[in-house]
């Protein structure tokens, strides 16, 4: 049986003010393509499909279009599930639709799946709030999956009934797919487990994150979760929610972060990224397979001590998105930006590394006219408080938006 694992999508998500719908209808083309020759069975996309709880139409399009194209028609089953960034009754409320293509969709870690027939080649054998069984096309042996959805700490508490601290949730966690795997899991088919969590190996160090991946633990959320949690049936444990490809020790199985599809911050400048392939039969170790993609842009942060050798790497290197460190003695000129940015259509940021400031500027600082434009003593504050750097016309045009607001 091949399974095609892939997650963190982020669809409608920019970088800065650049728009990346186009690379994301790109690398998701690659991914069909990658599924239809591998002759996969079963794609797990495992969670975070938007990047917001209410994406634009755009957006809504490309996850649908590319959902049902997954299919192959309806000869392949597709499993999604919500993550933090989802609108779990947003994913949800396609059902309906899903059911017409062959694509299941799990919005909250106790879903359950009520529809017994898909109209597709496939077969829902069994469900239970939090688990599916499914009978492909061309396998006699089922597929049994844990589905576990992003879940904050309040959803966690009512989902698993515990009003107590991390480890009692921990604890219901674990006894939830317990339970699950004790009544529908055993060597007679391959059992799976999808989630959006922070997961990591008990006592060992945190997994790499993004920055806009910060850890559930750290922003409040649910609790991490431990791989020795995973209920040993479990051969494969599909994972989502951190952006690099990463595979977690300590878990009965293999345990994979199959990686977001772009690079979206700068955290992750210059990384491969991933969709992962696995081989499986029931009661046997699964083959896992990491599939470079090679659609979109790269992200690259040089750093340079002069200008020009910032200006020619950016005409050397056009097809990247660029976040640059200039180290100076003096602060750059408008002209100077003017420069850099010119020199590439991709410049996100300009970081400005003042090293060698002169000492009469050090000592005293240039007396304030304030008889200039609020917009203008904005611009002064904000390059004095940034090393020279001026704010970006949309920081700009939000203070204006706020001048306005202000005066009505």
């Amino acid at each position: 049986m091949k399974i095609l694992h892939t997650a963190d999508w982020h669809l409608g998500k920019r970088l800065q003010d650049f728009h990346r719908l186009q690379e994301q209808r790109d690398v998701l083309t690659e991914i069909v393509q990658a599924a239809n020759r591998e002759d996969v069975d079963l794609v797990l996309v495992a969670g975070d499909l938007f990047d917001t709880f209410n994406p634009d139409p755009q957006a809504e399009d490309l996850l649908y279009s590319t959902l049902k194209e997954l299919t192959a028609g309806g000869r392949r089953v597709v499993v999604a599930i919500a993550g933090n960034h989802d609108n779990p009754d947003r994913i949800e409320a396609q059902d309906h639709f899903g059911r017409e293509c062959g694509i299941i969709f799990a919005g909250f870690p106790k879903t359950e799946v009520r529809s017994y027939e898909l109209s597709c080649d496939a077969k829902l054998l069994r469900s239970a709030p939090g688990f599916i069984e499914l009978k492909l096309p061309r396998h006699e042996a089922p597929v049994r999956i844990l589905l576990t959805p992003y879940a904050n700490e309040s959803r966690m508490r009512s989902y698993f009934g515990m009003t107590g601290l991390d480890d009692q949730l921990r604890l219901s966690l674990t006894g939830h797919w317990a339970s699950l795997a004790d009544t529908y899991m055993d060597d007679q088919g391959v059992n799976l487990l999808v989630a959006h969590l922070f997961v990591m190996k008990r006592g060992g160090e945190q997994p790499e994150e993004s920055d806009d991946e910060r850890s559930i633990l750290q922003i409040g959320g649910a609790s991490v979760v431990y791989t020795d949690m995973i209920p040993t049936q479990v051969q494969y444990t599909a994972l989502g929610h951190l952006h690099r490809y990463q595979e977690m020790a300590g878990g009965p199985g293999r345990v994979v972060y199959s990686s977001s599809p772009l690079a979206y911050s700068f955290a992750e400048a210059d990384q491969q990224k991933y969709i992962v392939l696995i081989e499986a039969e029931p009661g046997q170790a699964v083959i896992v397979t990491p599939i470079p993609l090679t659609t979109g842009k790269r992200l690259l942060r040089p750093r340079f001590k002069r200008v020009d050798e910032a200006v020619e790497w950016l005409q050397q290197n056009p097809n990247c998105y660029a976040e640059i460190t200039l180290q100076t003695p003096n602060y750059l000129t408008s002209d100077e930006r003017r420069q850099l940015q010119r020199a590439h259509e991709s410049l996100v940021t300009i970081i400005p590394d003042v090293r060698e400031v002169e000492e009469t500027e050090q000592e005293s600082a240039p007396a304030i006219d304030l008889t200039q434009s609020m917009e203008a003593l904005f611009i002064s504050y904000f390059k004095n408080k940034n090393k020279g750097q001026e704010p970006n016309e949309r920081l700009q045009h939000l203070f204006r938006e706020i001048l306005a607001t202000e005066s009505e």
